[in-house]
């Protein structure tokens, strides 16, 4: 019984890769359940058991796609749990991860179906966004939160602080990058953690901060 449902949730996880590489590529109008049968390896009648139709495995594939990139952002995170004595390095160092995770394949072509399809599926953006970026927040709000009872920050408001952190790296990376059109190289990147780190600093750190 258990290497039934293996294998039953091996190929739901297969076809959601397989439709959300085939919704990138191919955007939804133009995607067909066939071709996201073929990406993912499995026969047509196969997608229609675990999908009942192509809108609901749209929805759930960026949702999949969300939760992927959140658990990565998450990871990206951990250092923060013990910043050393250097919090500036520490907090460059998130901020650099977290750019590159940003500026990977999967995240630009999550957030290109997410602007094209919007009128079409305007519930997909509570969907990703309940998936991704608010829990990111969150995540990132309870870290500050942390470093100010330690006396490392003065964060009187850690959701702010972590909304500032984010807006900080991803406004100047969006213009930067033409939205996710236009390649960056990692030096760029770095450039762009360091500067959002330094300004995140002056608003934020405590006063008696080594």
């Amino acid at each position: 019984m258990a290497t039934i449902s293996r294998g039953r949730i091996d190929k739901r996880q297969a076809i959601l890769e397989g439709a959300f590489t085939v919704f990138a590529r191919l955007g939804y109008a133009q995607a067909c359940v066939q071709d996201i049968a073929d990406e993912a390896g499995v026969a047509k009648p196969t997608v229609y058991n675990h999908m009942t139709d192509k809108a609901t495995l749209f929805r759930h594939a960026l949702e999949a796609a969300a939760r992927t990139t959140l658990d990565e952002r998450l990871a990206a995170l951990e250092p923060l749990s013990g910043p050393g004595d250097d919090l500036r390095a520490t907090l460059d160092g998130v901020a650099h991860e977290l750019l590159l995770l940003h500026t990977d394949e999967r995240s630009c072509a999550l957030r290109r179906l997410l602007y094209s399809e919007i009128t079409t599926f305007p519930d997909v953006l509570d969907i990703v966004v309940g998936s991704g970026p608010h829990r990111l927040n969150q995540a990132l709000a309870e870290r500050f939160a942390r470093l100010t009872l330690l006396g490392r920050l003065r964060a009187t408001d850690p959701d702010s602080a972590a909304e500032q952190f984010m807006a900080l790296l991803t406004g100047p990376l969006e213009a930067r990058t033409r939205m996710g059109t236009s390649p960056i190289s990692d030096e760029e990147l770095r450039e762009l953690a360091e500067a959002a780190v330094r300004t995140f600093l002056r608003a934020w750190e405590a006063p008696d901060t080594p």
